[in-house]
Parts: structure tokens; sequence; C-alpha cells
């Protein structure tokens, strides 16, 4: 017989990244929290976690269990919340991840309002370029633009978005504004570059569907954030999402170009694990963080389409 709180245990080791954690958060000792995770592990018959003194892992066994345990466990807080409170209330530890620029902007201040309206919540924030595996960091809330990959995860479009060329006003002073995708050719491109998947491509809508621009990158980097930095201060075009560079767009310091050709799809989304029933506080926090954003789109949209073909542009 399964030891409920053994669950738990399994369950906040994960989500924490540290059995020992884990083991204060329930009132066990180090040693105490290490022989009950044995101990389920000796009752299912599987090893749960890869353990040693810098990390835990999850095993595939581990995070098939790891995925029944969450929603069991959430099972049991709506049901306690249902007949107690009478209302779901966000309780426990959250854990969200997202790229940078978006995170930083957008996605990490929303989530601390959010934590501030519920006491008995806590709130961990992991904001990467680098796509975390959810199951093995104990992820509860990823949001990425784009088309979600992994169909073992569940997937909740937040809001539209968009990807654009853009620039720093001095730099298409110094060097023109592109008329033509094949201008790109003569201008220093900014790339993004992730391990294992090279440089990522630059694709944009045409009438017979979405093409990768023929380009080479002049600088490449891993961060999202510095490219965008790195365009602001006029070392060149980047590709990037209408709401990472909104407010640079309103404050003039970029400026779309290619309005009519450059723009990539690229809505923005929550993933969580797929599962029946949601504890509250992972259902309650994507509630909130999509009538958030919602409340901003359409600025953060127009702001974007409005400056595309600007006067401010010089044609080259």
């Amino acid at each position: 017989m399964i030891d409920l709180e053994d669950m738990q245990l399994f369950v906040r080791a994960v989500s924490d990244g540290s059995l020992s954690a884990a083991g204060r958060e329930l009132g066990l000792s180090p040693a105490v929290a290490s022989k009950r995770l044995t101990r389920l592990e000796q009752t299912l018959g599987v090893r749960l976690l890869q353990r040693s003194s810098r990390r835990l892992a999850l095993t595939d066994e581990g995070s098939v269990y790891y995925e029944r345990c969450m929603g069991i466990l959430g099972d049991i807080d709506e049901a306690n919340t249902a007949v107690g409170a009478g209302q779901m209330e966000a309780r426990g530890t959250l854990h969200v991840s997202a790229p940078l620029d978006l995170g930083r902007q957008w996605i990490g201040p929303i989530a601390a309002d959010f934590a501030a309206q519920h006491p008995k919540l806590r709130l961990r924030i992991s904001i990467s370029d680098t796509t975390l595996d959810m199951f093995e960091h104990g992820v509860d809330v990823a949001v990425r633009s784009g088309t979600p990959a992994d169909s073992q995860l569940i997937s909740r479009q937040l809001v539209r978005n968009y990807r654009v060329i853009c620039a720093a006003p001095a730099y298409l002073a110094r060097h023109g504004c592109p008329s033509h995708t094949d201008d790109l050719q003569q201008h220093t491109c900014l790339m993004l570059h992730r391990p294992g998947r090279g440089i990522l491509p630059w694709i944009v809508q045409t009438a017979t569907g979405p093409r990768s621009l023929p380009i080479s990158a002049t600088i490449t980097c891993d961060s999202g954030d510095l490219m965008r930095e790195l365009a602001v201060a006029g070392h060149g075009l980047a590709f990037k999402s209408a709401w990472d560079i909104a407010a640079d767009v309103r404050a003039g310091r970029l400026l779309p170009v290619l309005a009519d050709t450059a723009r990539e799809q690229a809505h923005i989304h929550a993933i969580y694990p797929s599962r029946r029933f949601l504890p509250a506080r992972i259902r309650l926090f994507i509630d909130y963080l999509q009538k958030v954003l919602q409340s901003h789109e359409h600025d953060v949209l127009d702001s974007v389409r409005l400056a595309q073909g600007s006067p401010k542009q010089k044609q080259g």
C-alpha cells in the first residue's frame, strides 16, 4: 500500500529539485526523507529518481509516476477544497517557466502579482531561452511562443503574437531600410542559436506558405534578450516577437521593417502536464495570466503594426 505522504514527498522533491528541501517542507529530516523515498521505490519495484549530490533526475518510470501523482494529489486538493472552503484556493508551490524577454517583461511580473493575491502559494520562476523538460524540472506551467511540439502536454493559447524583423532607427539611417527580403543579404543580421539545433532560421509567410529566408548570420547569440539589446544598440536587424519589442517600438528604440512579407505567427501558449484534473494553483494562474495578457493584446499588436512602414525609416 502506497503511503500518500511518500507520494507527496516524491512530488515535492521533483518540484523543488531537492529531496532534503522537500523533506524540510514536510517536517522530515534528510535521513528520514531518503528512507521514505527508498521505501516508495521498493514498494513500486522501480527507481523513480537518479540521485546525486548535485541534482535529481527523473527516470522514465519516474516521469510517468510523477505525472500520475500530480493528477492524484490535484484531485485530492480539489476535493478537500470543495468540501472545505467551498471554492478553489491556490496553495503549494507553483513553478512557472518562460523565455527571457517574455519572462522578464510580462510573465514574471504577472506571476508575482498572482502570488501576492494568494498568500498560501509559493512561487518559483525559471526564466531561460533554453526549453526546460517540464517533468525533469518539475515545471507546472511553461509559457512559450509558437506551435507546441510535445504531444504529451496540453497547450492553451493565451494571446495572439507574431514575429517581425526590426532594427534601431540609427542602424536604418546608416544602412537604409530593406524593401525586399532579398535585400537582407546586404544587412547585418542578428540570429539566435540553440545547442543541438544550430542557428534558428527567419521564417516568413508567403502566398505558398512559410518560407525560410536565405540569410547569413553576422552575429549569433543564445539569448533573445541580448539579441534585442544588440538591435536597440544599432548592431543590426533582429527577428523578434511583437510582445518582446512592443515597449521598444513605442519608445522609438526599434522599428519593424518589411511589414508585408516578414511576419511569422508565434501565438503565446501556456503548456502544462496532460491530465484531466489540475491543481487549483495551475488552473487559477493560467486563467489569471490569460486575462492580464489579453488586456494588453490590442495595444501590443497595434503598436508594432502601426509602426511598420514608418516614414522615419530611411529607404535604401
